[in-house]
């Protein structure tokens, strides 16, 4: 029976929220301005995103950023033009806000570029290093790019039994086509709202064409559920969407990706978050997730053939390692055993290795099977 939900789902107007953003921005610039009229040396703090500042929360199950900041100052000959770059670029984030518009990262970068009066040099070079920037911006006043109007391309798709409301139309995504919904870069509450959910889990499949097989074999219709991917490692929206899913709307979220060190981290980053992008964890991960396959064991237990194997290499075994001493994976005896089985077995499989013994196998008996049998879901 469809969920209706409730109306703090739904929004009192299609208008993107201004929200908090764009007051952090005003702050951030008072901030400044307020160094400046007292004669002391403009600064900004930007934390530190790197792996020597990021920590595993165990009572969240998520990487979150430590404490340790840089500061970024006017007066220094080798932070000048970097402070000068991140107020410009906040400034044109302020911008969108105020005129309720968004831009790609792209097009922040050549709304920020420009020649500075006087003078041959440019406010950026490239895009290098622009991006890194409103990365910065963003972590400097804990917001989401989303949230400060920009957006990335879309990457990945879902369908299944859900209604959404986006940017004020409604669409059902178990009535979109071959195609199904692109879910976009920004799919914030004021922009992506839920109205009817008939869904009992999310699938998240690693790549457009193993999605392409649920589809068509309307997997999502028999087991009522949605089904997406995001064309490998999912894009910020596609991580956001279904964390909301998880988090707003109690859906299950189960992965299925390769057998391999790439599909290993690729649930890491679904589940506990990624390390370049510790300070959004809290709205991105989804701790909950459970990896049902493909399994190391899987070869065996679904009598598959040789020609399904693709040999490990130096740098796989290197990756499982490196995987391994995660602190998020260090101490887990069953992903342990999953991984030393994969490096002992000396080769990978792909989710597409269960289509080499028919061609709905994947859909109609494997997936059932491992969704079926809880004892052989990693955490």
């Amino acid at each position: 029976m469809a969920k209706n939900l409730k109306s703090s789902h739904l929004p009192t107007s299609t208008r993107r929220s201004h929200g908090d953003a764009g007051e952090k921005l005003k702050g951030l610039a008072d901030s400044v301005a307020q160094m400046a009229f007292k004669q002391k040396d403009p600064t900004v703090d930007i934390p530190i995103r790197a792996l020597s500042n990021v920590e595993f929360n165990e009572k969240t199950r998520t990487i979150e950023m430590g404490g340790n900041k840089q500061e970024r100052n006017f007066f220094n000959y080798g932070q000048a033009k970097r402070f000068m770059q991140t107020l410009l670029v906040a400034s044109k984030c302020k911008d969108l806000i105020d005129a309720d518009k968004t831009a790609s990262i792209r097009q922040i970068y050549y709304m920020a570029k420009h020649t500075i009066k006087g003078t041959s040099e440019k406010t950026f070079d490239d895009q290098a290093e622009s991006d890194p920037i409103l990365e910065d911006l963003e972590v400097a006043i804990n917001s989401l790019r989303e949230e400060l109007h920009i957006f990335a391309s879309n990457r990945g798709n879902l369908v299944g039994p859900i209604t959404l409301v986006d940017d004020g139309n409604t669409l059902d995504c178990a009535r979109m086509g071959s195609a199904g919904y692109a879910v976009p870069s920004i799919v914030e509450p004021d922009t992506v709202q839920f109205k009817k959910c008939d869904a009992k889990f999310v699938l998240h499949v690693e790549k457009d064409t193993v999605w392409r097989r649920f589809h068509e074999d309307r997997f999502w219709e028999k087991h009522r559920c949605i089904v997406s991917h995001g064309g490998g490692q999912p894009a910020r929206g596609m991580r956001r969407l279904l964390h909301r899913l998880n988090h707003e709307l109690k859906l299950p979220v189960y992965v299925l990706l390769d057998n391999d060190p790439w599909g290993y981290y690729i649930y890491s980053v679904i589940k506990q978050g990624s390390i370049n992008l510790a300070y959004e964890s809290k709205r991105m991960a989804v701790p909950d997730a459970r990896f049902i396959g493909v399994s190391s064991f899987d070869y065996d237990r679904c009598g598959l053939s040789d020609d399904v194997k693709l040999d490990l290499d130096a740098n796989d075994v290197k990756r499982a390692k490196q995987i391994l001493d995660y602190p998020w994976f260090a101490g887990k005896k069953p992903w342990e055993k999953e991984i030393k089985k994969m490096m002992s077995n000396g080769f990978k499989m792909e989710v597409e290795a269960m289509i080499n013994k028919r061609l709905t196998y994947l859909t109609e008996e494997y997936v059932p099977m491992k969704l079926g049998d809880k004892k052989q879901w990693l955490d």
